[in-house]
């Protein structure tokens, strides 16, 4: 819902920079184009032209088929629900997808050894347990406007970091304009819904961002709680040795309330706690 509602917000941003006239059609073709989701190309579609990913190869294929299958037997799910693809990626895990695609990064699928290769998949097929694969797909297309405005809110943030006179320039439009909105809706008297919804693109992104974060230590119990917390975790330190990371974030402030990602120590904490939980039933 936060990612339906802040997309809501922006495509009715360009919906009113269109013209009140056509405005509501532009609204009315982004809700209803919702059902092209449900269409079968539409997550290879996504796969490979907005994740990036691509299918194993028959060696790639062949690492991956007994870790892939033990994990799926030991989850209960059946063969066949999921498809693995690969993300070019030197992280120790993929890009959370929607639907029936299970992704695993080059670094996970060549570096780890089988019994660590199977905890980073049960990671990934984490994020699908417990859920719809055509509601995961759907709420994932209405979130496509609030991703594209995360994504332009954080080169903004970077170019105001790197060119502090352009920042200055960007920041006093925003107030200037802000001003003149809310002088005009106390002058007419109506449409003080619009001081709220001019804010929302500046309050979005770090609960977006935090949404995200959210997400991948949900996965992380999952996996903990179907035994694999324990290899997770020396994956974990594998990846921070092999790139010579730290564990906490060595970034900024600004970049932490705007990273996607954990910090390696919250992740490790999240596998140590959930795996003194009880297992659930995934199935």
């Amino acid at each position: 819902m936060p990612w339906f509602f802040w997309s809501l917000v922006l495509v009715t941003w360009i919906a009113g920079a269109i013209g009140f006239g056509w405005g509501w059609i532009v609204v009315a073709i982004w809700i209803l184009s919702g059902a092209l989701s449900f269409l079968p190309a539409t997550e290879d579609l996504m796969a490979r032209y907005l994740f990036r990913l691509r299918k194993p190869t028959l060696v790639e294929q062949q690492r991956l088929g007994p870790a892939w299958h033990h994990l799926l037997q030991r989850a209960g799910v059946r063969e066949g629900r999921f498809s693995l693809w690969v993300q070019e990626s030197d992280d120790v895990n993929a890009t959370p997808t929607p639907g029936h695609v299970v992704a695993t990064t080059r670094w996970a699928l060549y570096t780890l050894p089988p019994a660590h290769l199977e905890a980073a998949l049960a990671h990934e097929l984490s994020h699908h347990l417990g859920g719809r694969a055509w509601l995961s797909l759907l709420s994932f297309w209405y979130s496509i406007p609030a991703r594209c405005g995360l994504i332009a809110a954080r080169g903004i943030a970077r170019l105001i970091r790197r060119v502090p006179a352009v920042g200055c320039l960007i920041v006093g439009f925003l107030v200037m304009a802000y001003v003149g909105l809310a002088l005009a809706v106390f002058a007419l008297g109506y449409g003080r819904i619009w001081l709220f919804l001019y804010l929302t693109p500046f309050i979005a992104p770090p609960f977006l961002a935090w949404l995200n974060r959210w997400h991948v230590k949900q996965a992380d119990r999952k996996a903990a709680q179907m035994g694999y917390g324990e290899t997770l975790v020396q994956v974990l330190y594998g990846w921070q040795m092999q790139h010579q990371q730290t564990l906490g974030r060595e970034t900024s402030r600004k970049d932490q309330v705007m990273s996607n990602t954990p910090a390696l120590t919250e992740r490790v904490s999240t596998l140590e706690q959930a795996g003194t939980q009880a297992p659930p039933n995934w199935s």
